[in-house]
């Protein structure tokens, strides 16, 4: 079974992200290494590289996997920067960024979810690679800022301005941003001018909640 999901991460690289479009090779050797499975309900381990969300639990999703490198490519990481990840959910999109950047903070508004995702970043080997927290994601973790990028895997009315303050010159965050039923995906990037905004693709997210959220 290990081997026939190592089969699917691969093929899911080549068709379902290079063959998307995307071209940023550390997120695609990235993607290639994290097993997505390790971060799904054990029932739903077959079904671990569709091209699709999947439930698991409390109401949350993990993220289709073209979204999750998509977000990770628009972040524009080095390797040298702490990340804040918004919306822990399974840990999955941690475990990517963890291969991309130097220090990963998530922040997960669910104990449970958090304590699952912890156990699965452990089983992954990036648990001392990815440091979660609990609490209101909308407002990012002030003691731990600045960030060189933020990551948001779920929508907001607008960029909360908690999370735009904690990002470092020219860091970026990206989030979709819109409605409840349909966003874009947004690139935010902290500016001497203020911020400056590009539009992306249509997605659809969990809505972000809290204080700055729905």
């Amino acid at each position: 079974m290990r081997r026939e999901l190592a089969d699917r991460r691969r093929a899911m690289v080549e068709r379902q992200l290079r063959g998307r479009g995307l071209t940023d090779e550390r997120v695609l050797a990235a993607m290639e290494r994290v097993p997505r499975e390790l971060f799904v309900p054990e029932e739903l381990w077959e079904y671990a590289y569709e091209d699709a969300a999947l439930p698991i639990g409390g109401g949350q999703t993990i993220s289709q996997p073209f979204m999750v490198a998509l977000i990770c490519s628009q972040l524009a990481l080095r390797g040298d920067e702490r990340v804040l990840d918004v919306g822990t959910g399974s840990g999955y999109q941690a475990a990517v960024l963890a291969e991309l950047a130097r220090e990963v903070h998530s922040i997960e508004r669910l104990p449970e979810l958090a304590e699952l995702a912890r156990e699965s970043l452990d089983l992954g080997g990036y648990g001392d690679r990815v440091h979660v927290h609990v609490g209101d994601g909308t407002l990012g973790l002030p003691d731990h800022a600045p960030f060189g990028a933020i990551a948001v895997a779920a929508a907001a009315p607008e960029p909360p301005r908690s999370l735009y303050a904690q990002l470092e010159a020219g860091g970026r965050l990206v989030l979709p941003v819109g409605e409840r039923s349909e966003q874009l995906l947004e690139v935010v990037e902290r500016t001497p001018c203020g911020p400056v905004t590009v539009r992306s693709v249509p997605c659809r997210f969990v809505p972000l909640v809290g204080e700055e959220g729905f």
